[in-house]
């Protein structure tokens, strides 16, 4: 993985009377500088191509192979990382996303969306932990337990690295 330095959004707030305040967080640029996608390390997967990946995260491909149902696990919608889910892999914004997810129930595609976590950290536990499951998370915050996926052949940190 590339070292990179690390680039800010800085908001001031007004504090009430007392002042004012500078908070200081992470952009979704940063987020998507160094995303994988990770998988359960017995998923019999170990490269995608993009678009075959962007169909496993809009759930037209259900199984990866007859036993093995797909388990997609995305970040809840505050995340800087949702936003890389959403802008690069969805294409859509988020009410989109919702509306697809909705209408694909309805028309009896699938029989659920995908499980919304919180933390990486619950990414890496539940791909860890889930036959099948597959997510996407900062490379700084895998762990050992999960199987990272090349995308077009690369890796994150590669320069043709599609999740940059």
């Amino acid at each position: 993985m590339r070292a990179s330095s690390p680039k800010w959004l800085v908001k001031v707030v007004l504090w009430g009377t007392l002042g004012w305040a500078v908070i200081a967080a992470p952009t979704s640029a940063r987020a998507a500088e160094g995303m994988a996608v990770i998988v359960h390390p017995s998923t019999p997967i170990d490269h995608l191509s993009f678009e075959e990946m962007r169909r496993v995260f809009l759930g037209e491909r259900q199984y990866w192979n007859s036993n093995l149902p797909v388990v997609l696990i995305v970040r809840a919608p505050v995340a800087p990382e949702r936003q890389v889910v959403l802008n690069k892999i969805y294409r859509m914004t988020e009410s989109q996303f919702k509306q697809y997810w909705i209408a694909r129930i309805f028309r009896a595609e699938t029989v659920s969306t995908p499980k919304v976590v919180y933390s990486n950290q619950t990414i890496n536990e539940l791909v860890s932990a889930i036959p099948g499951a597959i997510s996407l998370v900062r490379a700084e915050d895998i762990v050992p337990g999960v199987k990272v996926v090349r995308i077009d052949g690369a890796l994150p940190g590669d320069g043709n690295y599609p999740l940059r």
